[in-house]
């Protein structure tokens, strides 16, 4: 029995010996994380506030209470050019969401780019209007971090293909405008522009009103369905064209249109539906500028290039071509200095 054991012995002996600790395996090096698309985009000169250039006065905020939304009220905030005179209609530019572009720490920071392009006479002197989405009074204020999506009446009013936000505009901010400021009649001279569903809703007006409205400044806009905003493309192939002069900007990073679980819904696909929207513009032989870049959703590569965006829209303005017109040669000095 003895000599039977220790053949099996031997195996258990030789087993153990052979079961050395293993080393654990190896972890995969680290993959560099992904560049960021935006990291291309920043605000250049033309946004930063420039030595000698007369600066603009920001006044507000307003509230504007709605009749087009009963019970909802919308802040906005007004520029004032140095060089408006109130013996002279000035242009008018309005931009949704205003508190992003007007955040002098944000992407944007149209004040400087009005400022700057205004004194070197590259755009006209306009009134500038940066009105928020309305809301309840109990509910907050939208600021850079919380647009509003989901505590104010941002998604009803912007992303709606109807004309109650037009009404808004149109009916209830425009008079309001009127009580203090000479602005012009012409619609050639008032633009609108927003990003995201800001932007869809500034084409909304002026598709809707298209005699008082007649730029659009789009920016990553909102174009998909969010609540039928892809509809657009084939409105527009429908309709007789309009005497509109859009532009229009988005990056190939936008949200694209696939869900968490992995399925992609085209009508959700931002850049798509913005791609779709300028061959229907072209096809009707629109006023059109586009612009496509690498960047996300967001406005780092509109930021970048806004004060562009505005020479483009802005460039039928007046000019005199006298070469002994002293005025037209210098830059646009203050109001409160032509009359001294």
């Amino acid at each position: 029995m003895k000599s039977a054991l220790l053949p099996a012995l031997a195996v258990v002996a030789i087993a153990a010996a052979l079961q050395v600790p293993q080393s654990p395996p190896t972890p995969a090096p680290a993959q560099p994380a992904a560049p960021n698309p935006d990291a291309h985009y920043q605000i250049g000169p033309d946004s930063l506030p420039r030595d000698g250039v007369p600066k603009g006065e920001m006044r507000g905020p307003f509230t504007l209470p709605s009749e087009a939304y009963p019970g909802t009220q919308h802040t906005y905030w007004v520029y004032v050019p140095a060089q408006y005179d109130p013996k002279t209609p000035a242009s008018l530019m309005v931009l949704n969401d205003g508190q992003a572009f007007k955040n002098m720490d944000g992407d944007v920071r149209a004040p400087n780019v009005f400022d700057n392009l205004i004194y070197r006479r590259e755009i006209p002197v306009m009134i500038g209007v940066f009105i928020n989405p309305g809301r309840r009074p109990d509910q907050p204020e939208p600021t850079p971090s919380n647009w509003g999506d989901r505590d104010t009446n941002r998604p009803a009013e912007y992303n709606s293909l109807d004309d109650k936000y037009a009404r808004v505009i149109v009916d209830e901010l425009m008079p309001a405008l009127g009580k203090e400021y000479n602005i012009s009649k012409d619609p050639e001279r008032r633009g609108i522009g927003g990003a995201s569903s800001g932007a869809i809703a500034a084409f909304t007006v002026a598709w809707e009103r298209p005699n008082e409205f007649r730029k659009v400044l789009s920016i990553v806009g909102s174009f998909t369905n969010l609540r039928g905003g892809h509809a657009y493309t084939d409105i527009v192939l429908r309709n007789e064209k309009k005497p509109l002069r859009i532009y229009l900007q988005d990056g190939r990073n936008d949200n694209r249109g696939v869900g968490r679980d992995g399925t992609y819904d085209e009508t959700r696909d931002w850049f798509l539906q913005n791609v779709r929207l300028m061959r229907a513009l072209s096809e009707k032989g629109y006023d059109l500028n586009y612009t496509w870049g690498i960047g996300k959703h967001g406005q780092k590569q509109a930021g970048a290039i806004f004060p562009d965006m505005m020479r483009w829209l802005w460039r039928d303005h007046g000019v005199s071509t006298d070469p002994n017109d002293a005025v037209e040669r210098a830059f646009n000095e203050p109001a409160a200095k032509k009359e001294g």
